[in-house]
């Protein structure tokens, strides 16, 4: 099983990496919330990774923390009707901590809002995951690059807070998280509350 990759970043695209190590070009299936944490081209990245294999196939999963690797593993072994493919699509919406914090508080409003997820999907999220992402979250490493050093401390808390004060503000709880990952990438993982929502809000 390949749990890990680390190598240089040949290309990538908001779904898809591709990493040389040792003179081979791995190609691997990225969610957009992995995608926009990646250097340029040329750079060490390590990325942590789930191996599907299929019949005809084995395709590589990876994303910046083993946490969110986890969490895709637990969605498409543990939520009936899920695959690798939706799964990747829910976590390309939103990031870790938002997913968790939805799951939660059974906020199958913004879980149904995700491309591709209806309202019963929505609902088995929060059935078949509440128990097993119950209590804090298990952290979303969030605006971290994918260095050879690895995803760093998070800032995780902090984009919590200021994504939910999006939302008092009236955004809806997707733009509002895009929002903070954006901010978060631009001021890094050390970046307050107060300095994430005054990103966010274009200042």
């Amino acid at each position: 099983m390949i749990t890990s990759l680390q190598g240089i970043l040949v290309e990538s695209t908001p779904l898809r990496a591709v990493v040389e190590l040792n003179g081979l070009g791995y190609e691997v299936n990225v969610p957009v919330t992995t995608a926009e944490r990646l250097p340029s081209p040329g750079a060490t990245i390590k990325l942590h990774t789930l191996v599907i294999y299929r019949e005809d196939a084995q395709t590589l999963y990876g994303f910046v923390t083993p946490e969110e690797r986890d969490f895709f593993r637990l969605l498409i072994e543990n939520v009936t009707g899920v695959g690798p493919k939706m799964a990747l699509t829910i976590m390309s919406r939103l990031s870790l901590a938002s997913l968790e914090g939805a799951i939660r508080a059974g906020d199958i409003a913004t879980l149904a809002k995700c491309p591709g997820i209806g309202r019963k999907t929505a609902e088995r999220l929060v059935v078949e995951l509440k128990a097993k992402v119950g209590g804090a979250s298990v952290a979303e490493k969030s605006g971290e690059p994918a260095t050879a050093a690895g995803s760093g401390s998070a800032g995780t808390s902090a984009s919590q807070d200021a994504v939910a004060a999006l939302v008092a503000l009236g955004y809806r709880t997707a733009d509002a998280d895009e929002a903070v990952r954006r901010a978060a990438l631009a001021l890094g993982p050390k970046a307050g509350t107060e300095a994430l929502i005054k990103k966010a809000l274009g200042g």
